[in-house]
C-alpha cells in the first residue's frame, strides 16, 4: 500500500490510499480509501508507518485508526472458482448468467473446498454465519437450504446437456472410454434407489446406492449415472453403451471395463450385437482355470516373458493376453495363508466346543451351521474338507485345491477385440491397467469430495448429489494436474512409465517422484502437499474487511499477502488471488 497525491486542478490535491497487484502478468492498481481530509501530522505518520519508519509512539492514534471488522478465508475459494471459470464450466451449464447458475456454481466449489451437507453449505453461504468469501464472491450470500434444493433440481435437468458437452470437449472418435462402478452408503431408508447390495465403498450392513463413471482415458469424469443399491455391475453396461452411441453419437470407441462388469455374457448380449464398440476387459478366475485344464495356459509360457497373446476358439474375433505378476502372485499367497490360518483358528474352536467335557456341542446339524457361520466367512470353504457327525467334529486342509489355486497366482488375462494395428499386446494390458484412473476417482469421491453420507429422501435429488460430485471432481481434476508441482503427484508422467520395465510390473514413481516421497518437499524446496492440506494452506489468504474507525472513511477490503508458495500456487492454477475480492 501507498498514498498517492492526484493534483486536482485549483483545489487541494486528493490524498488516496491505493495498493498495486499483479493480475495476469500485469500490475495494477486500485483505491482502497480517500484520506484527503487527514490532518497532516496523521498522514505523515501513516505514510512513515507504511514504509516501516515510524518510531514507537510517535503518534498514539495511529494503531487505533483501523480495525479488522471481519476476516474470511478466501484463497482456496479463489483457487477453486478461478480453476472452475477457466475451464467454461459457468458456461456449460447454462450460457447466461442467473442466480440459479450462481447457487450451482456455489455448489460445485464448495464440495471442492469444505464438502458437507447441503444444510451446512448453506450456513456458510450466508454473511452472518460465513465460513469463507464463496457467498460474497458469487453473490449469494443470502441463499438458504430451500435455494440450494432448487438449484439441484435445476442443476439435474441439465445433466444430459453438461455430459453432452463434457464428451465433446474429451471423447473423440476411436478413443478410450474407461467405465467402473461404486456403490456409497446411504442414510435413511425411504429413497426408491437406496437398497441393500454389494458394499463396494466397504459400508456393510447399510442401504446403499450404486453409481457408474465414465471417463476418458486420462481419468477426467464425462458422465455419472445412479442405479438402485442392488444392481449389479453387469446390470449397468446397456447404459452406458446407449448412452456412447446415441447421446454422445460416437460412431467407434473402445469400452475399457473390469471383469466383473464386461462379463461375457455382457459382451454377448450388449457389445458385440453394437456396431463400432470395441472392448478391453479380462477373464474371470473360473474361466482362467478352465485354460489352463484345457493346456491354453500354461506355466512354461512365462519362461522368458511376463506376457503372451494367445486365440481361443472360445473367443473368436478375440485376442488374449496372458501376464504374470510375481508381485500380485506374492501378495495373493500371503493373503490366501493369512485366510487359511483364521479359518483353522475358527475351525479349531468349533473342534473344541464338540470336545470340551461340560456341555459340549452335540447335533450335526448344529455343528455344520457354527461352522458356516464362523469359519467360512473367509471364503475358504474350498480348501477344506470338514467330517461332522452328532458327537463329532474334524477337518484338514485341502492341499490338492491349494496347490491349484497356488499355480495360478499373479496370472491375469486380458480379453480384447481391438485389431493389433490398434493396440500391441503391451498397449492391451496397458489399456486395461488405466481403468486405475476411474478407482482413483472413487477415492476422491469418497475422500476429498464427502460423497458420503447421502441424506436426501427423493431420488432425483440423490441423482442430483452425484451429478454435482461429478462436477466438484472434474473441477479438482485439473486442479490436480496443473498444481502438479507442488503436490505428491508425479508430474513427470512420462519418466514414470519408461521406469516401468514391463507393461505386466507394478507401476513406478520417477526420480522426481521418489525425491519427493524422500524429502517430503517438491522440486523448489517448499513442502510437498496432498489435495487437501493444500487447499487449507490457501485458506489462509483471508479477504479481510477493514473499517476505519474515522466516519468519514469508507471501508474497504484488503487481501491477506499470499506466500511464496501461494503465489506459485495461483500462477499454476491460471489464477488471481483477488477473484471477487473488491
Amino acid at each position: 500500500m501507498y498514498v498517492a497525491r492526484i493534483p486536482n486542478r485549483g483545489s487541494p490535491p486528493a490524498v488516496l490510499l491505493r495498493e498495486n497487484y499483479r493480475e495476469g502478468g500485469k500490475v495494477k492498481s486500485r483505491t482502497l480509501a480517500n484520506l484527503s481530509h487527514w490532518p497532516a501530522e496523521k498522514l505523515a505518520a501513516f505514510e512513515a508507518g507504511l514504509k516501516g519508519q515510524l518510531p514507537a509512539g510517535s503518534y498514539p492514534g495511529l494503531a487505533e485508526a483501523f480495525e479488522v471488522a471481519r476476516s474470511l478465508p478466501h484463497g482456496h475459494v479463489a483457487a477453486a472458482l478461478g480453476t472452475a471459470q477457466d475451464l467454461g464450466l459457468p458456461g456449460l451449464l447454462d450460457p447466461g448468467p442467473s442466480r440459479l447458475r450462481d447457487l450451482a456454481m456455489a455448489l460445485v466449489v464448495a464440495r471442492v473446498v469444505a464438502p458437507g451437507p447441503k444444510l451446512a453449505t448453506a450456513r456458510g453461504l450466508r454473511s452472518e454465519t460465513a465460513s469463507s468469501s464463496l457467498g460474497m464472491v458469487l453473490g449469494v450470500a443470502g441463499a438458504d437450504e430451500d435455494d440450494l434444493y432448487s438449484a439441484m433440481d435445476w442443476l439435474l435437468r441439465r445433466q444430459e446437456k453438461v455430459e453432452d458437452a463434457l464428451a465433446a470437449r474429451h471423447l473423440c472418435e476411436g478413443t478410450l472410454v474407461l467405465y467402473d462402478v461404486s456403490s456409497a452408503a446411504f442414510e435413511g431408508k425411504t429413497c426408491p434407489l437406496a437398497k441393500l447390495g454389494y458394499a463396494r465403498d466397504g459400508v456393510k450392513g447399510r442401504p446403499q446406492v450404486v453409481y457408474g463413471l465414465l471417463t476418458n482415458k486420462e481419468g477426467v469424469p464425462v458422465a455419472v449415472e445412479v442405479f438402485e443399491g442392488n444392481t449389479g455391475d453387469p446390470g449397468t453396461v446397456a447404459n452406458q453403451v446407449e448412452k456412447v452411441k446415441e447421446r454422445f453419437a460416437l460412431s467407434h470407441v473402445v469400452l475399457v471395463g473390469d471383469r466383473g462388469m464386461l462379463t461375457m455374457a455382457r459382451v454377448d448380449e450388449d457389445l458385440r450385437p453394437t456396431e463400432g464398440i470395441e472392448w478391453v476387459t479380462a477373464l474371470r478366475a473360473p474361466t482362467i482355470k478352465s485354460l489352463a485344464e484345457d493346456g491354453y495356459l500354461q506355466l512354461s509360457l512365462f519362461d522368458e516373458t511376463d506376457l503372451v497373446e494367445i486365440s481361443h476358439p472360445g473367443f473368436p474375433g478375440e485376442r488374449l493376453v496372458l501376464c504374470r505378476n510375481p508381485a500380485l502372485a506374492a501378495e495373493r499367497a500371503r493373503k490366501r495363508d493369512e485366510l487359511l490360518a483364521a479359518t483353522e483358528a475358527e475351525l479349531d474352536k468349533v473342534k473344541a466346543a464338540v470336545e470340551r467335557p461340560k456341555r459340549p456341542y452335540r447335533g450335526e446339524a448344529k455343528i455344520a451351521m457354527r461352522v458356516a457361520r464362523d469359519a467360512w466367512k473367509y471364503k475358504m470353504a474350498k480348501h477344506f474338507e470338514v467330517f461332522i457327525s452328532d458327537d463329532s467334529f474334524s477337518y484338514r486342509r485341502n492341499e490338492a485345491s491349494i496347490a491349484e489355486e497356488r499355480a495360478l497366482d499373479g496370472i491375469y488375462v486380458v480379453r480384447t477385440n481391438v485389431s493389433p494395428e490398434q493396440l500391441t499386446t503391451g498397449e492391451v494390458v496397458t489399456t486395461y491397467k488405466r481403468l486405475a484412473n476411474v478407482e482413483r476417482a472413487f477415492r476422491i469421491f469418497n475422500g476429498d469430495l464427502g460423497v458420503r453420507p447421502i441424506h436426501h429422501r427423493k431420488a432425483d435429488r440423490v441423482k442430483a448429489h452425484f451429478f454435482l460430485c461429478m462436477l466438484a471432481h472434474y473441477v479438482e481434476w485439473h486442479m490436480i494436474d496443473r498444481l502438479a508441482p507442488l503436490l505428491f503427484v508425479d508430474e513427470d508422467k512420462t519418466a514414470a512409465e519408461a521406469a516401468r520395465q514391463s507393461p505386466v510390473a507394478p507401476a513406478q514413481r520417477s526420480a522426481a517422484g521418489k525425491a519427493k516421497d524422500r524429502s517430503k518437499r517438491n522440486a523448489q524446496g517448499g513442502p510437498a502437499h496432498s489435495m487437501p492440506t493444500l487447499l487449507a494452506d490457501l485458506a489462509t489468504v483471508c479477504l479481510n474487511r477493514i473499517q476505519p474507525t474515522d466516519p468519514q472513511v469508507p471501508a474497504f477490503n484488503k487481501l491477506t499477502v499470499p506466500t511464496p508458495l501461494q503465489r506459485r500456487a495461483f500462477e499454476l492454477l491460471g489464477v488471481s488471488p483477488r477473484l471477487g475480492a473488491a
